[in-house]
């Protein structure tokens, strides 16, 4: 774990994702030894008890080759080492199948609580570790004392299971001398694998208190103050004034790209001073008329100079600004609850500039009359920034 000189009352911030992520980097993970040591003992009962046949005749051709040593091997020097080579190599290999379940249960074991952490530090040389005096206040501390209080309650569980197991089957590892050599090595195969399980079941109870305590230590230890959250924040997201001068340039690239899109529109409605909406439709690409521009104040202002400047028609009307600002998006089409009142006045900009509306005809032989202004029935709750914006977003 990390060693940290701040007191841990002080610390009093959970670990955040980017401390987590260095903890790992360096190798510190969660680790419970009681979870691999159980999963090592459970697999190797495992073994035994599945590979019963297999061990037995394993011993039976061990104990072939070391007691029935042929007449002439005691005068030849060379088939002694080579009789010994046979049986050492017998031996692994009847190992085999227990030691490659116990290290692939040690390894399990092993990266179940954390997962896999590969880190080159902490194979670097830390000489304040040999510090004597480190060393005895790490074993007093409310660490140690755990670890002790652990290996206390490992030592009471395993010795009360084991003393069990012996009473029941005390009988039966007596008896094994009257067996025949093939029965005592099977009976004996047996037990032990019995015995194993039997310990292990106690070891899970260890096991199962262990993992939830190494996992919330292992973030108590990883705990921050205060003043290391806010310098965190700062290190991954910069400094505030840094932060807002990024956000202020990117709403000034914001504006002009809206901006940019103005001379576009087919009208600007007003507020006449305070709101500004430019709209735009195509009948061919789009489903109902489309926001381009929006803003308040200043913005509405400017919008309204670039507008007079490239002759977008400007539709004065309080309400009916007020309600495309609030329920509109820049980019979005506009609100249903609005389809009829700019429709009305798409009509009305149409006539008034002489341009045809989507989809009419023109009516030859009629002399062109002066549009009168449409008359709009808006929703007082759309000219309303909550309201408007909620009404827009159910109907949507």
């Amino acid at each position: 774990m990390a060693e940290n000189d701040t007191p841990q009352h002080d610390r009093t911030e959970q670990p955040s994702a980017k401390r987590l992520d260095d903890a790992r980097a360096r190798g510190e993970v969660p680790r419970s030894r009681e979870l691999a040591m159980t999963a090592v003992v459970i697999a190797g009962a495992a073994a035994l008890l599945g590979g019963g046949s297999y061990f037995r005749q394993g011993l039976e051709r061990l104990f072939e080759l070391g007691l029935e040593v042929p007449r002439e091997a005691l005068f030849d020097a060379a088939l002694l080492p080579r009789a010994l080579f046979e049986g050492l190599l017998g031996g692994m290999r009847l190992l085999l199948p227990i030691a490659a379940a116990t290290v692939g249960a040690a390894v399990l074991g092993s990266v179940a609580l954390g997962g896999w952490s590969f880190s080159t530090t902490a194979l670097t040389p830390n000489f304040s570790r040999l510090n004597p005096i480190a060393g005895f206040g790490r074993i007093a501390s409310v660490t140690g004392l755990v670890e002790l209080v652990k290996a206390l309650a490992k030592f009471a569980v395993v010795a009360v299971v084991a003393g069990v197991l012996l009473y029941n089957f005390g009988g039966d590892f007596l008896a094994l001398g009257s067996l025949t050599l093939e029965a005592a090595i099977e009976r004996s195969a047996w037990l032990v694998g019995v015995c194993l399980t039997g310990l292990a079941a106690s070891l899970v109870l260890v096991a199962a208190a262990d993992v939830p305590f190494q996992f919330w230590h292992h973030r108590r230890q990883l705990r921050m103050t205060k003043q290391e959250a806010k310098d965190e924040l700062k290190e991954t997201e910069g400094r505030p004034e840094v932060r807002s001068r990024i956000r202020s340039l990117q709403r000034a690239l914001a504006t002009r790209r809206m901006m940019a899109d103005v001379p576009k529109a087919d009208l600007v409605a007003m507020n006449p001073t305070h709101y500004a909406v430019a709209l735009r439709y195509d009948a061919k690409n789009m489903k109902a008329p489309r926001v381009v521009a929006k803003g308040a104040d200043l913005i509405a202002f400017q919008i309204r100079r670039v507008a007079e400047a490239h002759k977008v028609p400007i539709f004065e009307h309080p309400q009916f600004a007020r309600a495309l600002y609030h329920t509109s998006e820049i980019g979005k089409e506009i609100s249903p609850k609005l389809y009829v009142a700019v429709a009305q006045v798409l009509t009305y900009i149409y006539q008034l500039t002489g341009r045809m509306a989507p989809g009419s005809k023109p009516r030859a032989g009629r002399p062109k009359a002066k549009p009168q202004m449409p008359v709009l029935v808006i929703d007082p709750e759309l000219t309303e920034a909550q309201r408007g914006r909620a009404s827009a977003g159910v109907e949507a």
